[in-house]
């Protein structure tokens, strides 16, 4: 079983065809289907399509049943194989269609107009559908981040496609780790954060995926992790440092962590993750942290200086703060981060200070002993 249709043929990339033709929301989800993202219980990806806006949806539908509705985009289909294409002349080509197998073809970009055209009464109204043959699923995958990151996707999304994704421009290889991390703290049984970041494949998710990928890129590039992931199994080194730190953060502050959203306590909001990062990065660097317990050790000097979720913040200089005063803006952010490491700086150098006349009293101690 097939279907044919005539299309016209773009001037485009050597290495794809890509064709424009005319067909009912009928005919094409007869040739291609709707991929939604999610993750197997592995946490392994699968598809990439965002789920679906009722409200957009109903709004594309009901416009449509207008009569002088028009749709003049097309939507976007991507096809690895079941296609053929046939040269008629000046540009024309007949596109055939494989249905043998069931829908071949996926949508990378139209859900929601192919979705409200197929629940409206319009079932003669056509739309323009842009075709699109690629040489391999990646490709497939590369083309969806491609065409949707000039469109107001969701930048999460987008984000959570990356690891998958290979040949993309550097602006964007440049967050692929820093994602691809965040999913493996997100999936693995490993880690301290397991199903507590929100992303599009775990929407009951508490902290926001960007927050913990800001800490990330920031540590890749310009913190302890820069030369750590260059190491031998170098990202795993990186995901366990910051698994272990969450994991002491949750031990040192449980009542402030557990059944909390952003807008209830400070500590998992976007704002005291990213501060809490740079704290990582301290312990990491000066007080040479690895497991969480020795992160404990740090964290403990913030007790009882903090205002997570009750109370004020006292960043000096006669600024002080409702608890819920603190937002995710660049400001915020930094007084939040300069507040808690400078704490953790003075307690750092305490401690060093305590042990070296601690060693210089030892050998004192040993000669009063002999004596």
């Amino acid at each position: 079983m097939t279907l044919s249709f005539l299309a016209a043929r773009a001037r485009q990339s050597a290495d794809h065809d890509v064709l424009t033709f005319a067909a009912t929301a009928e005919q094409v989800q007869r040739f291609a289907e709707i991929d939604r993202v999610g993750r197997d219980d592995a946490g392994a990806l699968s598809g990439f399509q965002r789920p679906q806006i009722a409200g957009h949806i109903r709004e594309i539908r009901d416009y449509l049943e207008t009569p002088a509705a028009i749709l003049p985009n097309a939507i976007v289909v991507a096809f690895i194989e079941g296609v053929a294409v046939e040269e008629v002349g000046d540009g024309i080509c007949r596109v055939t269609i494989d249905l043998s197998n069931g829908p071949r073809g996926l949508v990378v970009d139209g859900q929601q107009r192919l979705t409200a055209l197929s629940l409206s009464s319009r079932q003669d109204f056509q739309m323009f559908v842009s075709l699109m043959i690629c040489r391999d699923e990646a490709e497939l995958r590369r083309q969806f981040v491609l065409v949707n990151n000039t469109r107001p996707l969701p930048k999460s999304l987008i984000y959570e496609l990356l690891p998958e994704v290979d040949g993309l421009p550097d602006r964007m290889q440049s967050r692929a780790l820093a994602a691809d991390l965040t999913a493996r703290l997100n999936y693995s049984n490993a880690s301290s954060l397991k199903g507590q970041i929100y992303q599009h494949t775990n929407p009951s998710g508490v902290i926001k995926d960007t927050a913990i990928q800001k800490v990330l890129m920031n540590s890749l590039s310009d913190g302890i992790m820069r030369l750590m992931v260059t190491e031998p199994n170098g990202p795993r080194k990186c995901f366990d440092l910051i698994s272990e730190f969450f994991k002491a953060v949750q031990s040192v502050f449980p009542q402030d962590w557990w059944g909390h959203k952003p807008a209830s306590s400070r500590l998992v909001h976007g704002a005291g993750i990213q501060a809490m990062g740079f704290v990582m990065e301290t312990l990491a660097t000066l007080d040479n942290a690895r497991t969480w317990s020795e992160f404990a050790k740090g964290l403990a000097a913030l007790e009882g200086r903090t205002a997570w979720t009750s109370g004020s913040w006292d960043f000096g200089n006669g600024d002080a703060r409702h608890w819920k005063a603190v937002n995710v803006t660049s400001s915020d952010v930094a007084l939040l981060t300069k507040h808690v490491e400078s704490i953790v700086r003075r307690d750092i150098r305490a401690r060093k200070v305590a042990a070296a006349q601690a060693a210089d009293a030892q050998p004192d101690l040993l000669k009063t002993l002999d004596s």
